[in-house]
């Protein structure tokens, strides 16, 4: 990519570098104020802290009908519910209504710029609702949708930043809006007009303090990406040479948002009796969850603390590149990364070129994915093709960390149970899980449900693994979610979105790309691997079915695991120098069920509902079931090192003998 000279302009810096305030947010979104610019400011983030969120202690959410004793609507209370269905509390929150609220009155002008807007929104929306009222009337409704589509689209983009974020979830939302409309409201996702470099460079100026050319000794004249917030440039530091990346904010965008914002809250209000009937919610409740996000992505500060939660989390993994901040040249408005020099995914020649192996490639690709959901519960929210690039060493490689899914240790566990209940074929279950993640109301009947997600589920996974298409099963889903009082939180549409943003591109690398083909083998290693007490509960209820041991499922999964561990431990990036790199790096070539064989021991001597049914699975139909223990120690006897494994058990004795007392003394003292 060429990088261009300064363009001849003005390299005054305004006089607002050295005294606009600077608001930054600790705890994800608690104000912390500095005067200093960044050039007397070690860092422009606050200190890091252990955790931005905490459990939820409440139990149960308000019904949105019912209104508490002085009166006041619970729809107010869409955050708490909010809070409550994904099981973390925000202490402190960018985004209140009370506190837009505030925002937007308290400016000069406030009334008259609202009326203005809302004019300007009302006869825009109007307008473009007239039109398809009348090809309804005419009857040419199906015929000039796509039209309609790319009118809306381009509507959008007019209205401004506000309503392009609202196109790019509505592109991901199918109780909201159509399928034809989302596929036309996905090209906003990567394809909105840039705004002049001139006065880019001048927020950049700004937030560094000082001229651009004191600090970069190169910058692209044209922008590598354009997005509704924001867009990117490729500059060089002119102190270590290094190539970076440089994402700087849309101009005076804040007040925008936040007067859109306020507007739409209160229109919300006048849509909850319909968005309750439609979708078991109220509408200030999908209101308040996009504009929690947008102020967010608003706050670059936010983003680099996205970015070093990524980079901790996948610390030990030298197969997942993350960038890093240079925290010195960032602030609310400007984002300064490293540099990623990879291949964009969507371009599948230039991999082959790379000497990348695909299918190695794959693995990696869909195993992060999976981590971020399964195991971290920090997923990212938008990996369209232009932020996930290959490495030549095979690695995988993320940018733009501004939209990111948060999922509590609760939701992550009622994923894994919906999977449990799918492998198991209890479709009960699994309406009550879609209950549990908060897409469908409480006290909703899932009674009508149930046959549906059987139907969608047996059609789309009876045929076996090869035949298991991730767009194809969510295409049913869409179907499912006009037919019943379903909403799907904005959490989970970008996890959605993701694995099918993802999923598309291993059929761009791979057109006979199997997504169950890999992920089954990751979730196996999982199961049988993972440290997690739950995950050890999860387990045995995948091992036995209507009180029966499935020893080919067993089978089954430790071939899985094995196939995974061998497809990441093959990848290049696992080897030679970058594994040297750091000697953090902990790289496994082999299952390890340490734990998990200990965990098995342990439960077989304490727990008596467990013994009795692994002596009842070794005894099934009257006979021993010795050669089927046989084939699964075939199975682990190369990944396990028995001696060791032996003296492990034997150090864990005097637990289980612990354990063992304290569960006699509970069954003793019950009884009395």
């Amino acid at each position: 990519m060429e990088i261009s000279s300064y363009p001849n302009r003005p390299v005054a810096v305004s006089a607002a570098a050295a005294s606009r305030p600077r608001f930054l947010y600790c705890l994800r979104g608690h104000p912390w104020n500095s005067n200093s610019s960044l050039r007397t400011v070690t860092s422009p983030f606050p200190p890091r802290r252990p955790s931005h969120r905490v459990v939820c202690k409440a139990a149960t959410a308000a019904s949105p009908t019912t209104s508490d004793g002085n009166g006041k609507s619970a729809s107010s209370s869409a955050l708490e519910q909010l809070d409550i269905e994904r099981g973390v509390c925000i202490p402190f929150r960018k985004y209140t209504p009370d506190t837009v609220k505030s925002r937007v009155l308290e400016s000069r002008g406030a009334i008259w710029s609202l009326v203005m807007r809302g004019v300007e929104i009302v006869w825009n929306l109007g307008f473009y609702w007239s039109t398809l009222m009348y090809d309804c009337f005419v009857g040419r409704d199906e015929e000039v949708v796509p039209f309609r589509a790319m009118q809306l689209r381009n509507l959008l983009c007019d209205l401004g930043p506000s309503f392009i974020k609202a196109g790019q979830v509505l592109a991901n939302r199918p109780d909201i809006i159509r399928e034809d409309y989302m596929n036309e409201l996905c090209i906003l996702q990567d394809d909105v007009p840039p705004f002049p470099n001139q006065v880019a460079f001048s927020i950049i100026e700004e937030e560094l303090g000082r001229p651009l050319e004191a600090v970069f000794s190169k910058i692209s004249a044209q922008t590598i990406a354009a997005a509704s917030l924001g867009q990117v440039y490729r500059a060089t530091l002119r102190e270590t040479g290094e190539d970076v990346a440089i994402k700087v904010q849309r101009p005076d965008i804040e007040p925008i948002i936040y007067r859109d914002l306020f507007l739409f809250r209160n229109l919300a209000s006048f849509l909850n009796g319909i968005s309750l009937e439609k979708l078991g919610c109220n509408a200030e409740l999908i209101v308040d969850e996009f504009g929690e996000k947008l102020l967010e992505e608003l706050d670059y500060t936010l983003e680099a603390r996205n970015i070093e939660d990524f980079l901790e989390n996948f610390k030990d993994d030298p197969t997942v590149k993350i960038p890093r901040v240079y925290k010195q040249l960032s602030g609310s408005r400007v984002l300064v990364m490293e540099w990623i020099d990879g291949i964009r995914c969507t371009n599948p020649k230039a991999i082959k070129n790379a000497g990348i192996d695909v299918d190695g490639f794959l693995t990696v690709g869909v195993s992060a994915a999976l981590r971020q959901l399964l195991e971290f519960g920090l997923f990212h929210g938008d990996p369209h093709p232009g932020n996930i690039f290959a490495m030549r060493d095979g690695r995988i490689a993320y940018v733009d960390f501004g939209n990111v899914a948060v999922l509590s240790q609760q939701n992550k566990q009622i994923l894994i149970d919906a999977v449990v209940h799918a492998v198991n074929e209890d479709y009960a279950e699994m309406a009550n899980d879609f209950t549990r993640l908060g897409f469908l109301a409480s006290g909703t009947d899932v009674a009508p449900i149930i046959p549906a997600l059987e139907a969608i589920w047996q059609n789309s996974a009876g045929k076996g693994l090869a035949d298991f298409n991730f767009r194809s099963v969510t295409g049913k889903f869409n179907q499912l979610v006009y037919q019943y009082p379903i909403r799907i939180p904005e959490r989970f549409s970008l996890v959605i979105r993701s694995l099918l943003t993802q999923e598309g591109i291993c059929f761009t690398l791979k057109p006979e790309f199997k997504f169950l083909e890999v992920a089954y083998p990751y979730v196996a290693k999982r199961l049988l691997t993972d440290p997690n007490p739950a995950l050890r509960e999860r387990l045995i209820q995948v091992l036995f079915k209507d009180g029966v041991f499935q020893w080919k499922r067993l089978e089954n999964l430790i071939v899985l695991a094995k196939e995974n561990v061998a497809k990441m431990s093959s990848n290049p990036a696992l080897q030679g120098k970058n594994t040297q790199r750091s000697t953090n790096v902990q790289v496994k070539r082999k299952l390890d069920l340490t734990d998990t064989i200990k965990d098995g021991a342990r439960l077989f001597i304490v727990d008596e509902g467990i013994r009795r049914q692994l002596l009842l699975a070794l005894t099934e139909d009257s006979k021993l079931h010795i050669q089927e223990l046989v084939d699964v120690y075939r199975l682990v006897e190369d990944q396990i090192d028995v001696p060791t494994m032996a003296l492990e058990v034997v150090r864990d004795l005097p637990n289980v003998a612990r354990d063992l007392i304290l569960s006699w003394s509970e069954s003793v003292l019950s009884e009395r």
